[in-house]
């Protein structure tokens, strides 16, 4: 089984390591992504250096590395924030990703070996393990790989990399704009249904199961202002349950 980011960074700080720019990139985006860190939630500098025992210079890159991933928003001279999409933008992505991520499925349908079949497969099964276990950090890990699979092999690279692109972006907006209250995003016929008509060479069929999918999450979705008080050492200051 392979090492997880997680076990490698508190590995790496109970040996006394050095914390990278990467450790707090995957601590942040997974604080957003598991909606600890809500939109518009200040990120200092200063307190990041202090709650990771870095330098602001490792900061500074870490930042410029999750602005370049849609995870926060920096302004010249302004504290970095975690990303607020508008509204508008939210549904400007979502109709972008249904348009390209349709096209890939549709284009990949009666496409893919019996080996990709079977990847997929298993990151569907493994998803629905991590969410009857209430795994939603791992659910959401497993469902994001079945999608990057799929932009991984689009027979149209260009494509692919848009998609890449717009998988964050949207996860990013579900991370953050996800109904208060609802326990997970988990669509447990959505993945199912595009695997079979991926298998069955049903290109329109893999289209719209893309369309439903993408629809379904949009709707989650609760696109108010929220006022939240944060305490970012509580959030990110816990090295050692990195894991957890």
């Amino acid at each position: 089984m392979s090492t997880t980011w997680q076990e490698e960074a508190a590995a790496e700080t109970r040996a006394g390591g050095r914390i990278s720019d990467r450790f707090i990139v995957d601590k942040v985006r997974t604080a957003v992504l598991t909606q600890r860190l809500p939109p518009g939630t200040r990120l200092p500098e200063v307190a990041l250096g202090e709650i990771f025992g870095v330098s602001r210079s490792v900061v500074r890159k870490a930042l410029t590395r999750l602005a370049a991933d849609h995870v926060v928003s920096q302004q010249p001279n302004q504290v970095a924030r975690v990303r607020a999409p508008s509204i508008e933008e939210t549904r400007e992505t979502f109709a972008a990703r249904r348009l390209v991520e349709g096209e890939v499925a549709a284009l990949l349908a009666g496409r893919l070996d019996s080996a990709l079949l079977e990847d997929i497969a298993m990151r569907v099964a493994h998803e629905a393990e991590a969410h009857a276990r209430g795994d939603e950090t791992s659910r959401i890990e497993y469902s994001l790989a079945i999608h990057h699979l799929l932009a991984e092999h689009s027979p149209n690279r260009v494509l692919g990399a848009m998609l890449t692109d717009l998988i964050l972006r949207t996860s990013i907006v579900i991370a953050l704009y996800k109904r208060a209250g609802l326990a997970s995003c988990y669509l447990p016929q959505d993945h199912p249904a595009l695997l079979e008509r991926l298998r069955e060479g049903h290109a329109e069929g893999a289209r719209q199961c893309i369309h439903d999918h993408l629809q379904a999450l949009e709707g989650l979705l609760d696109l108010r202002t929220r006022e939240t008080r944060i305490d970012l050492m509580a959030i990110l200051g816990q090295r050692e349950s990195a894991t957890d």
